[in-house]
């Protein structure tokens, strides 16, 4: 639309400049070869502004005046009066204002001097020029806030996505090493076992359930990663079933309250882990103890609540194995989720342990 515009009125200025009659013969080289310069002058003067040298924009304005000189001397009065117009409304556009308004005022005070017109048409003109100058003039002002407002939200997106997509690779690192410190801490308990009972003499047969046992725990650890990545797509069963499965292959015991529904995935995988570190703590920690395990649905978060009765029999070296850094990361998930996680001896009068997971669902 602008440079319609700009093309329609230099149409309209070249057809006034032709109908003053001064231009015949050779001459009609000499205005193709004012007009080329004049459009030269204001397309280079556009891109020296841009690049910020003011003083090569202020030269090639100084042309335009210099060639609407040229043209008065020719006898154009109209060329000259349309390329001094031009040079002030492109000097208060595109100059620093103090400078643009300078030359604006050299360029219409040649005007002046040389108008047919009366005092108060042709302080009209002047005014009427330098206006379309700063209307111009606050015009790209506006498009460059813009533009740099544009430029400022794609960095933003991109910032975000970036966000985003380091946030996911944490979410992702979580919940595989969450899986694998499970999967092997539960191994190398029952591997740390099978070792005593060799140094101790004990029978095959024992060793060997315990060796079973770490297999089975391969297996399982297997099935969890499955699990994780199922999870990771937003495919991931209840977490009360898998609670129910959980504890009914560590003979704990499970009790259920509330009005079950359907959590968002973060919450489910936080309770099913809290769950799995709970258990394992007790294996290590309290081998043989009775477990009590209870989940409930309040109104806008869920509770799992795990206790065991004290140990049942000798630690050994059992609670050694693992890193020891299960309730720092359930604790640390918990936290993510906007959500507690408590840990502590159950009383000063009773025995056992008790974890309290609380996160909003």
């Amino acid at each position: 639309m602008a440079w319609l515009i700009r093309l329609g009125l230099a149409g309209l200025f070249l057809w006034q400049v032709l109908r003053e009659g001064v231009f015949r013969g050779w001459g009609f080289g000499v205005l193709a070869a004012g007009v080329l310069l004049c459009a030269v002058a204001i397309r280079c003067c556009y891109r020296t502004t841009l690049e910020r040298r003011l003083w090569t924009s202020v030269g090639l304005l100084a042309v335009l005046v210099v060639t609407g000189a040229a043209a008065q001397a020719g006898g154009s009065h109209v060329g000259a009066t349309g390329v001094w117009c031009v040079a002030a409304a492109v000097a208060v556009e595109r100059l620093p204002l103090g400078y643009g308004l300078a030359l604006a005022g050299v360029a219409m005070g040649a005007y002046a001097l040389v108008s047919e017109k009366s005092v108060p048409g042709t302080a009209g003109t002047v005014a009427g020029v330098l206006l379309i100058g700063y209307a111009l003039r606050l015009d790209e002002e506006a498009r460059g806030a813009g533009f740099r407002l544009l430029a400022q939200e794609r960095a933003a997106r991109r910032a975000e996505a970036e966000s985003a997509a380091l946030a996911e690779r944490a979410r992702i690192a979580r919940e595989i090493h969450d899986v694998l410190a499970h999967s092997l801490s539960a191994q190398l308990v029952h591997l740390e076992a099978a070792r005593l009972l060799i140094e101790s003499g004990a029978e095959r047969q024992r060793v060997l359930e315990r060796v079973t046992a770490a297999r089975g725990m391969a297996r399982e650890g297997l099935a969890e990663t499955r699990q994780a990545l199922s999870a990771l797509r937003g495919e991931m069963t209840r977490a009360e079933d898998f609670l129910r499965e959980v504890t009914a292959t560590e003979g704990a015991r499970l009790e259920v309250t509330g009005e079950a529904r359907t959590l968002p995935a973060e919450a489910g995988l936080a309770v099913r882990r809290a769950a799995q570190e709970a258990l394992t703590n007790v294996r290590k920690h309290a081998p043989g103890a009775q477990v009590e395990v209870r989940f409930t649905y309040l109104e806008r978060e869920v509770e799992l609540w795990v206790r065991d009765g004290g140990a049942r029999a000798a630690v050994g070296g059992l609670a050694a194995s693992g890193a020891g850094y299960g309730l720092l990361g359930m604790r640390e998930r918990a936290e993510l989720l906007g959500g507690t996680l408590e840990a502590g001896p159950a009383g000063p009068d009773e025995e056992g342990f008790v974890v309290c997971l609380r996160v909003p669902a």
